[in-house]
């Protein structure tokens, strides 16, 4: 018996649940003849893989593995395609990127008419009275820069409720009608860790930022149960296209859990979900005994979101610094501290796993002081702290990361998109550590990759090229944006597979290709770890893989 069969035994006899002492001698599916990335540094390469229920029965060659292959099973000759694991989207607003396929799209506006085109197209489609809201606009793009406002809004659509988003989610702008019905008005104050926007006798202008933006949420009609289910099986569909077999929901509540049990029970759920509580319903899981990572091997409850500041492109961001931009500010708290820290304590100590939105340097420092409070406090165990973003790093927090072993837990894209408009909020000296994936490297800091999609793409080879290419998406740095920060496509790969696992406490059943882990891969159009860089974008997939099955084939 050759040694990749008696490996396959072994594993078979130790880790395989549910198996007989009679073992099976033919697979369900062997992918043959192809160039295999395992992300298992003990094995880094391989040519073919071997699956039966749903995990990776054997890797090695193909002349090997035919010995597995019997009547029944499926064979995929690759012909030299490149075979990676599954991608593991570490950051998705997966609900609202359902909304956004089918949703008015403002993104790429090229000034504040077309908006308003866009939106006055879109309310003719809709039945009288329905909200438009969505929209991830940028006026970035637009000549001048400046905020739109409920004036730009009410020319194009004034008889129906708008409210519409910046792409970051951090500000909206709403029409005078949506105002209204919101009780918006000179009087209103700002909420903590808000802003309502205003003309200079204190009128709203029409942008609400962080949480200010509740003031419209709260009479938006909720969406329904059959909205939100169609929402989801359209985010599934774009998920399969772009090889993602893993993603976080940063905003899991009840209703959509139950949509993504029901898909489950259906034979739909065609990537494995672990989702996010909002951090201030943390006692709800603790007193049900829920601790992290309460799951099955599809949908997972992974612990707790919470937010310590804004975003960049809103100004909302906290740096130690004022903003060059606006030196009046230099960002806003958008949970109280003494708030944030009481409640990362005590969901800590109830065994929740926490993963907290900072983005200004001072936010992430900030909230590293609360991690390690929280571990004096608590005690020592494995914690895998994670903060989201993780954008904007003070030189002397990149070794605290690592002495903590908390996790950078970003989203590469931005950094070629923000790159267009980030040094004019913050200068270029401050930029040196935004975004800084060779330095969290460097460091010795656990990275991984994931979109925030629909702040950003949820396509994981355009993170990989943003990762290894920092080119920003206006074309001003065709060399790079700031490129000493600059990593592999290995390394990157690596960021979107094994670490977002292990980020996610999955890493010993997920992230690489290896006997007895869950068989989610992905076969690719062209060689990533041989092109070049400057064509990464343009990869496809070619075949998404989830639990050995099947689940999209590019046409």
């Amino acid at each position: 018996m050759n040694r990749t069969l008696k490996r396959f035994f072994v594993i078979f006899s130790v880790v395989m649940t549910g198996c007989s002492s009679d073992f099976p001698v033919t697979a369900d599916l062997v992918l043959i003849n192809a160039k295999i990335w395992t992300v298992d540094k003990t094995t880094p390469r391989a040519e073919a893989v071997a699956i039966w229920q749903e995990k990776i029965l054997a890797v090695g060659g193909t002349a090997e593995l035919r010995s597995l292959i019997g009547p029944e099973t499926e064979v995929l000759d690759l012909d030299g395609k490149l075979v990676l694991p599954g991608f593991h989207d570490n950051h998705t607003h997966f609900v609202e990127g359902g909304f956004w396929l089918t949703g008015v799209k403002l993104k790429d506006a090229e000034n504040e008419e077309e908006f308003g085109r866009r939106l006055a197209a879109k309310s003719k489609e809709l039945p009288p009275g329905t909200w438009i809201t969505g929209g991830t606009w940028d006026h970035d793009n637009w000549p001048g820069g400046n905020l739109p406002t409920a004036e730009l809004v009410d020319r194009f659509v004034p008889d129906r409720p708008v409210f519409v988003s910046r792409y970051d989610g951090h500000m909206s702008v709403a029409n005078s009608l949506a105002l209204r019905m919101a009780g918006v008005s000179s009087t209103t104050p700002d909420p903590p860790g808000g802003v309502i926007v205003r003309s200079g006798s204190r009128i709203p202008a029409g942008v609400l930022k962080d949480t200010a933006q509740e003031l419209v949420y709260r009479v938006i009609p909720e969406r329904s149960v059959a909205e939100v289910h169609q929402a989801i099986e359209a985010a599934l569909v774009e998920a399969r296209r772009v090889g993602v077999t893993s993603l976080e929901d940063m905003n899991l509540n009840p209703k959509t859990l139950r949509i993504y049990q029901k898909l489950l029970r259906e034979g739909k759920l065609t990537a494995r979900i672990n989702g996010r509580w909002a951090m201030s319903r943390w006692r709800e899981l603790a007193d049900l005994g829920i601790t992290g990572n309460f799951n099955n091997h599809w949908i997972k409850i992974g612990g707790l979101k919470e937010y310590v500041d804004g975003s960049l492109g809103s100004s909302t961001a906290l740096f130690f610094e004022p903003y060059v931009q606006d030196p009046s500010t230099s960002g806003v708290y958008t949970t109280r501290p003494e708030v944030l820290k009481r409640n990362i304590l005590e969901a800590d100590r109830a065994g929740l796993h926490l993963a907290i939105h900072a983005i200004g340097d001072r936010a992430n420092s900030e909230l590293l002081d609360m991690f390690e409070g929280a571990i004096k406090t608590n005690g020592t165990r494995d914690r895998r702290f994670r903060i989201e973003h993780a954008q904007h790093i003070d030189p002397k927090d990149f070794e605290r990361f690592a002495e903590l072993g908390v996790i950078a837990c970003v989203q590469p894209y931005h950094a070629i998109d923000d790159g267009r408009w980030a040094e004019k909020r913050i200068g270029h000296e401050r930029c040196k550590t935004t975004y800084p994936f060779r330095t969290f490297l460097d460091s010795g800091v656990k990275m991984c990759f994931g979109s925030d999609w629909t702040v950003a793409p949820l396509n994981p080879i355009l993170g990989i090229d943003a990762a290894v290419t920092r080119r920003t998406t206006d074309g001003a740095n065709p060399d790079g944006w700031f490129p000493e920060q600059k990593i592999t496509v290995e390394e990157a790969i690596e960021a979107y597979t094994l670490t977002s696992a292990y980020a996610s406490f999955e890493d010993h059943i997920k992230g690489s290709i290896v006997p007895g882990k869950l068989a989610d891969m992905i076969v690719l159009s062209e060689d990533l770890l041989t092109i070049r860089a400057n064509n990464i974008r343009n990869v496809e997939v070619l075949y998404t893989i989830v639990g050995g099955k099947l689940v999209y084939a590019k046409k």
